[in-house]
């Protein structure tokens, strides 16, 4: 029986068909060994990252030297089989989990021979669990050295052949499309995949200890509102009504903001039907805040001082790489938009023939029929953005590019609005919020009209949340950090596509 399965294994192997292969041998488990190829239930797992600080050189060497005194520490570890050597007596190999890699060894002279024989079996990409104690080899690597009933046993067989040892899961969009397999074939996804995690706490705790509430604001909202965007379009059967994926939660955080509750912020999925680059992810998450008694400056403070706090306390430095770049965010730049145009352009903002002019020379499409402050900022985004690399504060935007944003007292030409850029990239926005409902109302029928810079956009009179400004709404400073992008930065990550863990993809024909 044993020799006729050997022989269709080899006979699969042959024909190049290794998922046929696994097959065999997964029928081999279960018959010849009794071993259930898909595991069962193990209590007392440590990561294998534990388990090799668990090592205890001395009581290995004195275990050596005396094997009847043997207080070497017994581990039970669970890891996917990236290396396997069978050498005869000895089979090694090296398992992998979320926190690293361990080699382990089955020795002969330690197990039974059906699991010794199972060692012999194993794939790559199989899930094992090891029992057994630390020590290290001959050329000097900590190794689990399986012993006992529960010293090597099959926690699931794989019948996918891993990818090639050296040419690896390398094509991106194969990769996004596997995660399932990149994050064990590529350490760093999974680096990149728990440092998103840690980064998510810290940020949550950076606020919560500021005294803000965390909260939860609808996904599917009957106004496509709080921002000019495209939206996703669903329908409910119960109550036959269209909704709409939200494109933002700031209505809803305002008015809890009107209801009493005086700090705010949520980090949650905002949904936008657009387009897709290396910065922009139709699903993406991100962190809103509201602070009543705050303003524009406030939260431009609590910006600066989270993102150093991720840098420093997660990273360990303030200057951390970014491709080719070192950004370092122990200084945040405040600087002017119009300072920044005359800066980068050599004239300044108000000189409406050169910025024409230069609106010619970048071909900007219908440049002579548009407003001239959208055109001013289509121009600002071509020649400015390009240049701010390090931590940059934008203020004072022109208060006609920002119909929903509060004006500056004296400066009414001039909105209280901040974006933030790192790396070209724009990472925050921020307002000092409109609280006049009289105003807001004047500017929602300004945005329906299409008089700003999102022409093609999604628009809505929230009619609920200026009833809502009636009751009153405490001044207040919002903000919205983009977390995806935030990740990027700090975990050196070229796309937004490796900081999310299923982007969206095109559906592969068939």
């Amino acid at each position: 029986m044993a020799e006729t399965q050997n022989k269709q294994a080899d006979n699969a192997s042959s024909r190049g068909n290794p998922e046929a292969d696994r097959q065999v041998k997964l029928e081999r488990f279960r018959d010849e060994l009794g071993v259930d190829p898909y595991g069962s239930r193990v209590d007392g797992l440590i990561s294998l990252a534990d388990a090799l600080a668990g090592y205890d050189e001395a009581a290995d060497e004195a275990a050596k030297a005396d094997p009847e005194s043997d207080t070497r520490p017994t581990v039970r570890v669970a890891g996917r089989i990236v290396l396997h050597r069978d050498i005869g007596s000895l089979v090694f190999a090296t398992l992998r989990d979320s926190t690293g890699d361990l080699q382990v060894a089955v020795n002969k002279r330690a197990v039974d021979k059906p699991m010794m024989k199972l060692a012999k079996l194993v794939d790559l990409g199989d899930i094992v669990v090891v029992e057994g104690k630390l020590a290290k080899t001959k050329t000097g690597e900590i190794t689990v050295w399986a012993e006992g009933e529960a010293g090597f046993v099959m926690g699931c067989k794989s019948l996918a052949p891993p990818p090639e040892k050296w040419s690896g899961l390398k094509d991106p969009e194969l990769r996004y499309r596997k995660r399932y397999v990149d994050l064990y074939a590529n350490p760093a996804v999974m680096q990149t995949t728990l440092q998103r995690s840690r980064i998510l706490k810290a940020t949550r705790d950076f606020f919560t200890d500021r005294g803000f509430l965390e909260v939860e604001t609808p996904m599917m909202q009957p106004i496509a509102g709080g921002a000019a965007a495209r939206p996703f379009v669903t329908h409910m059967n119960a109550l036959d009504i269209e909704l709409y994926l939200r494109i933002a939660p700031e209505l809803y955080l305002k008015r809890l903001l009107v209801g009493g509750l005086p700090k705010v912020f949520e980090i949650n999925r905002n949904f936008r039907n657009e387009g897709v680059d290396r910065s922009h992810n139709p699903e993406f998450t991100m962190l809103e805040l509201y602070e009543a008694f705050g303003d524009l400056y406030s939260v431009m403070d609590h910006t600066e001082q989270l993102i150093q706090h991720l840098a420093q306390t997660l990273f360990g430095s303030l200057q951390l790489p970014f491709g080719e770049l070192t950004i370092d965010y122990g200084d945040f730049r405040r600087a002017k938009y119009l300072d920044l145009f005359e800066e980068h352009n050599g004239f300044a903002a108000s000189d409406r023939q050169k910025v024409l002019a230069k609106a010619r020379e970048l071909n900007l499409e219908d440049a002579e029929k548009k407003d001239p402050d959208l055109l001013l900022n289509e121009v600002w985004e071509e020649t400015v953005e390009r240049h701010l690399v390090q931590p940059t504060f934008v203020i004072d935007y022109p208060a006609s590019l920002c119909p929903l944003t509060r004006r500056k007292p004296d400066e009414p030409d001039i909105a209280e609005r901040f974006e933030l850029f790192i790396a070209n990239m724009e990472l925050a926005n921020a307002y000092t919020e409109l609280n006049d409902p009289a105003v807001q109302r004047a500017n929602f029928e300004q945005q329906l009209a299409g008089e700003d810079e999102e022409e093609d956009t999604f628009r809505a009179m929230d009619s609920d949340f200026l009833e809502a400004l009636k009751v009153g709404m405490p001044p207040a400073g919002g903000l919205g950090i983009g977390i995806d992008r935030l990740v990027m930065l700090l975990t050196d990550s070229p796309s937004i596509r490796d900081v999310i863990l299923f982007p969206l993809m095109r559906p592969k024909d068939g």
